[in-house]
């Protein structure tokens, strides 16, 4: 009898190992690494932690990549956290004003940084899962610091946003960022970005 035990589960484990082949393969493939355009390198601390790389898009955007990578060099984007973050939508960060860790959080999404604002630079690069955008208010011409990354494909965002760059290696490290309330995305004791920098 207890041969007859093992039946069922071992049928139950073919059948979420096939289940879990099946879901890998459906995932998209990471994108390549482009050797000719820098890359932002995002070291995530809190709950979770890890190493993001982003190949920049100065071709498709560079005003927006030029921004991007002077905050970066200046070390803006050192300790500034995960303010907004929609389960199967998207992470966001950036705000060098009011994002920090350790400090008052209320107005975290609200700022900028001491730069003008950038220009939209929309172009035919899809929203998908890995795309990192510009966040911007609802004047086209408002980005500034803070970008988001997608977990998952937003075709509604396309020609709306601006993409700037796509995420390379860790996205398992974006997938992991810790989740916020349903609905507006505001964080409790967020996951942050250590340390950002920009490599060749």
């Amino acid at each position: 009898m207890p041969k007859l035990d093992v039946l069922p589960a071992t049928l139950g484990a073919l059948g979420l190992g096939i289940l879990g082949v099946f879901y890998f393969a459906t995932l998209p493939a990471q994108a390549q690494d482009n050797p000719d355009t820098p890359n932002l390198v995002i070291e995530v601390d809190g709950s979770t932690q890890g190493q993001i790389v982003i190949d920049l898009m100065p071709g498709v955007a560079p005003q927006h990549v030029e921004r991007v990578t002077t905050l970066a060099s200046d070390g803006k984007y050192d300790g500034v956290v995960f303010h907004r973050v929609i389960d199967g939508f998207m992470a966001q960060t950036g705000d060098v004003e009011f994002g920090r860790l350790g400090e008052n959080l209320r107005r975290a999404g609200t700022g900028g940084s001491d730069q003008p604002d950038v220009p939209a630079e929309f172009g035919d690069v899809s929203f998908d899962r890995g795309t990192v955008g510009m966040a911007r208010s609802g004047h086209p011409d408002s980005a500034n610091s803070q970008f988001f990354i997608m977990f998952e494909p937003a075709p509604h965002l396309n020609g709306q946003y601006t993409v700037f760059g796509q995420v390379v290696e860790g996205q398992e490290v974006v997938d992991a960022i810790k989740r916020g309330a349903p609905g507006s995305g505001a964080v409790a004791d967020p996951d942050y970005m250590k340390s950002v920098t920009v490599t060749e």
